[in-house]
């Protein structure tokens, strides 16, 4: 008796058909591990935890009329982990480069796609380099899958929730958060209500804006803002070329920065008044700009946009597999070189995307654009990707320190895929006390990008010496 399929929802349809040999839509993640790691016990570590949830012994399939999960009736977990050797002397670039090899190489459609690959030799520990489809989670829902892989004692074992607790269905929207999708005065409302209904119904924030009854008397306000956001949205203009901007190829390039000291980044985002995001995405618009002016580019008054996702899971739910977010666009000003402007320029934009409606209308775009052919949607997708000019993603991790077959994780980093003709990505972790800045481009725009991550921390030290002198330079003038 054959396998029985399971429909995949609308909107990781989307992420499966974002594929492109430009830009593969793999998620990956890199954990540095104090000790060696023996193969076998890491192996069996995958088995019994990351095999625990049904949907990573399916494969995604696509038929062009709509997608489903497949289980692989043939599955083989050692197509699925292998073990590496660096090269010598097995340090960070030779990390960075392998890395930077497999976010440009394509996993086997005929198998489940994700893969494990077990560095044996980096830096007299080990490395573990995780590559999975956008299709099959986000980086939240990677987040505690993650989790379960790893202890919070190198003698004591995680105790594990219930079997599969991340494979759970998100559940529909109520009536009304339907209705009101149909209500938004948009071209093709009824259409977003539809595929919602027809299972891409992830658009948790409506709830929040909609459904709450102390919310119900202001349906007409929420639909007439969505209306206007979209509007607003739909009239941005192309982001300005520079570097970043042109014609892609199928290398990639993957670097990362020493972490910074997360009490230094919360320290001077208190005294500043403003958010650890808000600095922490400044120094990124600073490494950006500088790279630019080092390379002879214009940046007076140049800002760049960026795509940056935004969480809609309901708070104190079970989190699901799949995908549950939205985007919005964020300006970063990079042609500000003055530390402090850029700092408040950048919380003045981030400030103003709260409460926006941005973030859910993307998602049920996203959802209707799994319910039609793959060439509109890559046309969609083409028309919102000229209007950025990178992905940033900003994910807080675990606060504590975390092992992994009683080593001890070191360092955590990932890379979120880009879309369309987007070439450069953005990662900013938090573990352990430390922030970790991740960077992955296309070879054809930034063929140097460890030049753009050595640069975050220096920005970051010239925000803190600007609020270190502040009081100074003001007794001075």
């Amino acid at each position: 008796m054959a396998a029985e399929k399971e429909r995949m929802s609308a909107v990781d349809t989307a992420w499966l058909r974002m594929d492109r040999a430009t830009n593969l839509m793999v998620i990956l993640g890199v954990w540095v591990l104090e000790r060696p790691l023996e193969f076998e016990r890491f192996r069996q570590v995958v088995a019994e935890r990351f095999m625990r949830h049904e949907r990573f012994r399916c494969r995604p399939v696509d038929d062009l009329v709509s997608a489903s999960w497949e289980p692989d009736v043939d599955f083989d977990l050692d197509s699925h982990i292998s073990p590496v050797a660096l090269p010598a002397p097995a340090g960070k670039a030779e990390l960075e480069a392998l890395v930077s090899e497999l976010a440009g190489t394509t996993l086997d459609p005929r198998r489940p796609l994700w893969q494990f690959h077990l560095v044996e030799n980096y830096a007299g520990g080990a490395a573990v380099v995780m590559r999975i489809h956008h299709c099959y989670a986000d980086g939240i829902a990677l987040r505690s899958v993650f989790l379960s892989l790893t202890d919070p004692d190198p003698e004591t074992p995680r105790a594990l929730p219930g079997v599969d607790a991340l494979g759970g269905k998100p559940g529909l929207l109520p009536g009304r958060a339907l209705d009101f999708l149909e209500q938004l005065p948009i071209p093709g409302a009824g259409f977003m209500r539809t595929a919602v209904t027809e299972g891409a119904g992830l658009l948790g924030k409506i709830v929040d804006l909609a459904c709450h009854p102390d919310h119900a008397n202001d349906l007409a306000r929420h639909a007439v803002g969505a209306a206007a956001e979209l509007v607003r949205v739909s009239a941005l203009p192309d982001d300005p070329p520079t570097l970043f901007k042109g014609d892609l190829g199928t290398r990639k390039q993957a670097a990362w920065s020493e972490p910074l000291s997360l009490f230094e980044v919360r320290t001077v985002a208190h005294a500043l008044g403003c958010t650890i995001n808000d600095i922490l995405m400044s120094a990124a618009a600073g490494a950006l700009g500088g790279y630019l002016r080092d390379r002879g580019e214009a940046t007076d008054d140049l800002t760049i946009r960026a795509t940056v996702p935004v969480n809609l899971r309901d708070a104190g739910h079970d989190i699901a597999l799949g995908n549950q977010f939205g985007l919005v666009f964020l300006d970063l000003p990079i042609g500000i070189s003055d530390p402090l402007e850029r700092v408040e320029a950048v919380h003045e934009c981030m400030s103003g995307l709260k409460g926006s409606y941005q973030p859910v209308l993307m998602l049920g775009l996203m959802a209707a654009l799994g319910l039609l052919g793959e060439s509109a949607e890559d046309v969609a997708i083409d028309l919102l990707s000229k209007k950025a000019t990178l992905v940033a993603s900003n994910v807080p991790g675990p606060s504590c320190p975390l092992y992994m077959c009683g080593s001890l994780i070191s360092q955590l980093m990932f890379w979120v895929p880009q879309s369309g003709d987007i070439g450069l990505g953005i990662s900013i972790l938090s573990y352990n006390g430390q922030v970790q800045f991740g960077l992955i481009t296309d070879h054809r725009r930034v063929a140097d990008p460890e030049a753009i991550a050595a640069r975050f921390s220096i920005e970051f030290e010239s925000i803190l010496l600007a609020v270190l002198l502040g009081p100074y330079l003001r007794r001075q003038d």
